[in-house]
């Protein structure tokens, strides 16, 4: 019998042989970079709060995924929009999400995003086109397909996607908002995110396919799946559905093969029993932003240390960042009925 982390490391460690994606220039690999620095300085850090007791509730990090975010997002404008899920907080920095509103948002401030009325799950910035993340499992899926549809009904070049995990991808909400897409031939790129677990359920506990991206034959759709921890490579493989949706192509689906080094919520987690360790530093061998400063540094495109500078300034905003959300006030219990109805 195969077990959970027979096939879990293969799946990091076997990867299929085909050329790497050309390496961008020097500007596009240090955004890259910086997005995900950012992403895992801001884990790293809410992370710690959640666990000293600082922040209330719970999170659900990103480490490990950030290549997703960073090489996805690298692609989109302002005025593109995209709807995230539970283990959102990537999604939104990568966006451009400023740490700021994200950190006073998990604080329960009133300088947050939502004001400190939404927490870790729902914060949103529509200025960004981040539509917001979502606590229902698949439920920001027909969020970004109706702002697919309304972007083809104004006639603009604008594109959504809505990201998801593989567990999601047996979710009602998948398949309706798919065979819409595919029907009326919106400009939508669905982002699958396999980090191989659904909450602590193996993907082939929950999925008869091996791939995700199988499940777009049925919608008739493209579908291209990548290494969700080559950052480079996601951006091509986003990059060449963004521009099918947006030169009117319609929908997409790329499944971005990843995982998460932390437990379903939390830093240290609710259960151990689903997956080894050995797993998880099978994965983290072939971390994203390491690989990334690797291979840009051997092949001259930037140098060690203009990715120290990145880190050292990304830990600077952080610092700023958690002070700034500390001395925030909480929200005035009078207003509890502000932003509640729309006049």
């Amino acid at each position: 019998m195969v077990t959970t982390t027979e096939t879990s490391v293969a799946a990091a460690t076997d990867r299929p042989t085909r050329p790497p994606e050309p390496m961008p220039g020097r500007d596009v690999v240090l955004d890259l970079h910086r997005r995900m620095v950012r992403i895992r300085q801001f884990e790293t850090e809410a992370g710690k709060l959640m666990e000293g007791g600082k922040l209330p509730g719970f999170l659900h990090l990103y480490v490990g995924q950030e290549a997703v975010a960073a090489g996805a997002m690298s692609n989109l404008r302002d005025d593109d929009q995209i709807s995230s899920t539970h283990r959102g907080h990537g999604h939104a920095v990568a966006k451009g999400a400023q740490f700021r509103q994200m950190f006073a948002e998990l604080f329960g401030r009133v300088d947050g995003y939502c004001k400190g009325r939404g927490g870790s799950m729902h914060i949103n910035d529509l200025s960004i086109g981040m539509l917001g993340a979502n606590g229902i499992v698949g439920g920001g899926i027909p969020i970004a397909v109706g702002a697919a549809f309304a972007a083809k009904y104004r006639g603009d070049d604008s594109v959504a996607i809505p990201f998801f995990g593989d567990g999601a991808s047996n979710i009602g909400a998948f398949h309706e908002a798919a065979n819409l897409a595919g029907i009326l031939e919106l400009p939508v790129v669905f982002v699958c995110e396999n980090n191989g677990y659904a909450e602590f359920t193996a993907l082939r506990n929950h999925m008869k396919l091996e791939n995700v991206a199988d499940r777009a034959a049925a919608y008739a759709m493209p579908s291209e799946i990548c290494d969700g921890m080559d950052a480079i490579e996601v951006r091509a493989a986003v990059g060449r559905a963004v521009e099918r949706a947006r030169n009117g192509g319609g929908p997409s689906l790329v499944e971005a093969k990843t995982y998460r080094y932390y437990d379903h919520q939390g830093v240290k987690g609710l259960r151990k029993t689903y997956r080894t360790q050995d797993e998880v530093e099978a994965w983290k061998e072939r971390d994203a932003i390491k690989l990334l400063e690797a291979r840009a540094v051997s092949e001259g495109v930037a140098t060690e240390a203009e990715f120290a500078q990145i880190w050292a300034e990304v830990d600077a905003d952080i610092v700023e960042s958690v002070a700034f959300a500390e001395n925030s006030p909480y929200p005035d219990p009078a207003d509890i009925a502000l932003n509640v109805y729309s006049v």
